[in-house]
């Protein structure tokens, strides 16, 4: 990857940039998922590079989420992998979560490529390789996988950087889904349970702290913040936050 001065004005969009064109060279990172990539800095544009009051508040929800779930599963595609692989690990072990791969343009260097990268961040199993799998109805892509210990057996499933149609067949199994998408307006946002507007590379760092935080809290406390999460009030926000970015 080349060396970007930190003297730059834009060092930490362009190190993020680079870190996805980096695994885009090296085959985990598909070729649209660069297209995905800039799509979402667009967005982050309009709420000025920086979790907003209303992306916390939903980190908050979702934190609370998954310490209530029995069995949480963080799925992760290329673009989550090249971007956060080593914050991806430590919240599936503060959380007590499992990691699944999930790719849309799936091949078995791919997926392989991505499981070995997060055994070398430390995690000590990854799921969705291999042949115990099960097709998720209603979705036609290699989405449709998912593996019988993760996220088939799953009662609540984080998406960072989703398409839309596995969200909304997610949600049809009665599974709660937390999404991580910049774009508010986006089916997988509309349709998750609890949507995080916001950058996965700012994202994923803050619920390790919240779930450190919320650790200790009780069921009814924990219960008192995911209830209190307003879905609809909390996108409209976003919306109007991102139209006075313009």
């Amino acid at each position: 990857m080349m060396k970007i001065p930190a003297s730059h004005p834009r060092y930490k969009s362009l190190l993020y940039r680079h870190r996805v064109v980096d695994g885009f060279r090296k085959g985990f990172v598909a070729d649209a998922g660069l297209i995905a990539h800039g799509r979402g800095e667009a967005f982050d544009y309009l709420i000025g590079e920086k979790s907003v009051k209303e992306a916390i508040i939903a980190q908050r929800a979702a934190v609370a989420a998954i310490h209530l779930s029995k069995n949480p599963v963080i799925s992760v595609n290329g673009n989550t992998a090249a971007l956060v692989p080593g914050e991806v690990v430590s919240l599936a072990e503060v959380c007590k979560a499992g990691i699944e791969v999930n790719l849309f343009y799936r091949t078995v260097k791919r997926e392989n490529l991505i499981a070995d990268i997060l055994k070398k961040h430390g995690a000590s199993e990854v799921l969705g390789i291999g042949d115990h799998m099960k097709m998720i109805q209603g979705i036609e892509s290699e989405r449709a996988r998912a593996d019988l210990k993760g996220i088939w057996s799953a009662d609540l499933v984080l998406v960072p950087l989703e398409d839309g149609d596995r969200t909304e067949a997610l949600r049809k199994m009665d599974k709660c889904v937390i999404s991580i998408d910049l774009n508010p307006l986006s089916r997988t946002s509309q349709h998750a349970t609890i949507p995080i507007v916001d950058n996965v590379v700012r994202v994923i760092p803050n619920m390790i702290e919240f779930a450190r935080e919320m650790s200790n809290w009780g069921k009814d406390r924990l219960e008192e913040t995911v209830y209190g999460f307003d879905k609809e009030n909390n996108l409209e926000t976003m919306i109007s936050l991102m139209r006075e970015g313009l």
